[in-house]
């Protein structure tokens, strides 16, 4: 069995289409989140000076949530917004202690 499959199987997904968009979003949304991490470093005042340690505490809280919303932003646009609701709702799940 192909990655693919394993994956389509996995997440419910039934159309190769599908499959395809949403792999183009967690890419697009990865690209996109490079010039915000720049962004958001400049308007906290972190440069290539600023020890690692702060980065670290800047960049854990704002940038994840950051991914996210692109995520969802590349999904919709896609056509993927089911799809990509239910995946960040069970993230949000696991993160809470939720159960479904």
């Amino acid at each position: 069995m192909s990655w693919i499959k394993r994956l389509k199987a996995k997440w419910q997904i039934k159309s190769d289409w599908d499959f395809w968009m949403i792999m183009l979003s967690f890419s697009l949304a990865g690209m996109a989140i490079m010039p915000v991490r720049k962004l958001i470093f400049h308007l906290v005042g972190i440069t290539a000076k600023t020890p690692l340690w702060i980065k670290i505490l800047v960049y854990l809280p704002l940038i994840p949530p950051a991914y996210y919303v692109g995520l969802m932003i590349f999904g919709t646009l896609l056509g993927q917004f089911p799809f990509f609701w239910e995946f960040l709702s069970g993230r949000l799940r696991f993160l809470t202690g939720r159960k479904k």
